[in-house]
């Protein structure tokens, strides 16, 4: 039905839909296909519609259903986990498809729901109901409601956290740095364009995201007929819109999104600290696994993480056997596990994934960076004394979907040595000035609920603490961990609406390496007497090491 207007098709938009189609990313990702609404087709408007509606199809969104189980039995976590784990599996194939054909959705507008999305709500309604058969099995009680997170939508549009300034912070000028105008000043993630374009192409319907890139080059200068996808080395992310110059935005420096990640501390209560040297993972300890999310689940992460303390940490670890593990840490009675994704610098080069699960193929690519620093700081609360964390007590903080999820989960800070106590981003990689290194922060939940080490969802155990510094419904106040990650990258620089050698963390390929979806995860594994000097340095007002 489209034959005479693929003849008249450019033949840059030709590359386009070749390298799209070529890029079948493991994990997914948001492919960005507004490749054939070029003006010379204008005029035959009933095909380009059928075109424009598989072009437009840009995601899938499914449910996150991990996130909605607040009761499972202990009996059927570990059953509940890999079922989870594998609607991950199923998403991923599902974008694997999406990226693949892309000429078969250009003849076929009902393609991706009849070929990809529909199939995909079969095989999660499937996935779904072995989960209640789990739960029921050892006598919990399912939610019937969870049946109906089998369906997933396509959405052709980017979706958009809620913070879209840089913490309150507007960009100065009014001007996006691709060249693109903001409406209301609005920062880049979350605001349209009014006509600006993306090197060599007009972007469709104003979305950063979705613009036609034809001719430029990819991210990383090593594509040369067109950047793929949606921007950066793997062509999943990152994009110019997902960086800022750090000199140019106006903010104040509170950490955390909304109340999550506020420090406990303050100049009352507890004000000790306790500081654990376990170094910056020169010795490259990586997975892509997270044992709390998906034990006994290879690749569980879908993205590499850095491992400092613990050395055993693996889908397959037990408590007996990380209880055990040796430590990167100098005070050998620290053995707990902390970890969070690597951060890379897309300059062109591999590393030693790249052609693995989580790496590689599954869109995560470039240099990995090890921090300069790696401070890890236990501290205090402000309205009193903390208790001690149990062993192997679970935290993650964070959400590494909150592109997709959005950011009720998130807990992010970016900024640059030298600006933190000005400016702290939350959906924004920071352009550092010459000296400056690029800082993650995070500050963990800090209020336990007394009992579990763990929850169904691994959130509704522990929770931040309120405006005020006190823990709500009873929970009681433990040391608050604060990791603070310095690293030296150097500047990406923003040329013609395109980001030139970008850094990005990894992710789930479908959140396109958007900053906001930093997070990070700890396992408590101090002896009982370290774990005790802590509360005893942090309530009494000490600095200890």
């Amino acid at each position: 039905m489209g034959r005479n207007t693929r003849k008249r098709r450019s033949s840059m938009a030709t590359k386009a839909v070749a390298a799209s189609a070529a890029l079948a990313l493991g994990g997914g990702g948001l492919i960005w296909a507004n490749f054939y609404a070029s003006a010379h087709e204008s005029s035959n408007s009933a095909q380009n519609q059928t075109k424009a509606a598989a072009a437009q199809v840009a995601t899938i969104a499914c449910p996150d259903v991990g996130q909605k189980l607040t009761n499972v039995p202990s009996g059927a976590r570990n059953g509940v986990a890999k079922e989870l784990a594998l609607l991950d599996k199923q998403i991923t194939e599902a974008y694997a498809r999406l990226a693949s054909t892309r000429q078969a959705q250009a003849g076929d507008a009902g393609f991706v729901q009849n070929a990809i999305v529909g199939p995909l709500k079969e095989k999660r309604a499937a996935t779904i109901d072995r989960i209640r058969i789990d739960i029921q099995r050892v006598g919990g009680q399912f939610n019937s409601q969870l049946s109906q997170l089998a369906a997933c939508t396509t959405q052709g549009t980017a979706p958009q956290t809620n913070a879209g300034q840089a913490n309150g912070g507007q960009q100065q000028g009014g001007q996006q740095q691709n060249g693109g105008q903001q409406q209301g000043g609005q920062q880049q993630n979350g605001g349209q364009q009014q006509g600006g374009q993306q090197q060599g192409g007009q972007q469709q319907g104003g979305q950063q995201n979705g613009g036609q890139q034809q001719g430029g080059q990819q991210n990383g200068g090593q594509q040369q007929g067109g950047q793929q996808g949606n921007g950066g080395q793997g062509g999943n992310g990152p994009v110019a819109a997902d960086f800022v110059d750090i000199t140019k935005v106006q903010g104040n420096a509170q950490l955390g999104v909304g109340q999550n990640g506020l420090p406990a501390n303050g100049n009352s209560g507890s004000r000790g600290t306790f500081t654990s040297n376990c170094g910056t993972n020169g010795n490259d300890n990586h997975n892509t696994d997270n044992v709390i999310v998906a034990p006994g689940v290879t690749n569980g992460a879908h993205h590499l993480h850095d491992y400092v303390g613990n050395q055993n940490n693996n889908a397959f670890a037990s408590d007996q056997q990380l209880a055990a593990a040796g430590t990167s840490c100098q005070n050998q009675g620290d053995k707990s596990s902390y970890f969070w994704p690597v951060l890379r610098l897309q300059n062109g080069q591999q590393d030693f994934d790249q052609n693995k699960d989580g790496g590689g193929k599954e869109g995560n690519v470039g240099q990995i960076l090890q921090p300069a620093q790696a401070q890890l700081k236990f501290v205090g609360n402000k309205k009193g004394n903390v208790v001690a964390m149990p062993q192997a007590l679970r935290i993650i903080t964070g959400d590494a979907k909150a592109f997709v999820n959005g950011n009720a989960n998130a807990n992010v800070n970016w900024s640059c040595t030298g600006f933190e106590n000005k400016v702290q981003l939350k959906d924004k990689y920071p352009i550092c000035p010459q000296g400056s290194q690029v800082v993650r922060t995070t500050n963990f939940q800090s209020c336990w609920d007394g009992k579990n080490i763990d929850s169904a969802n691994h959130r509704t155990h522990v929770a931040f603490v309120q405006g005020d510094g006190s823990c709500a419904n009873g929970f009681k106040a433990i040391p608050q961990l604060q990791v603070r990650l310095v690293y030296n990258v150097p500047a990406p620089k923003l040329q013609n609406g395109q980001v030139v050698n970008p850094y990005a963390v990894d992710t789930f390929p479908e959140n396109l390496h958007k900053p906001i979806t930093d997070h990070n995860d700890f396992i408590n594994f101090f002896s009982a007497n370290t774990m005790n000097q802590m509360v005893n340095c942090i309530n009494t007002g000490k600095q200890c090491k």
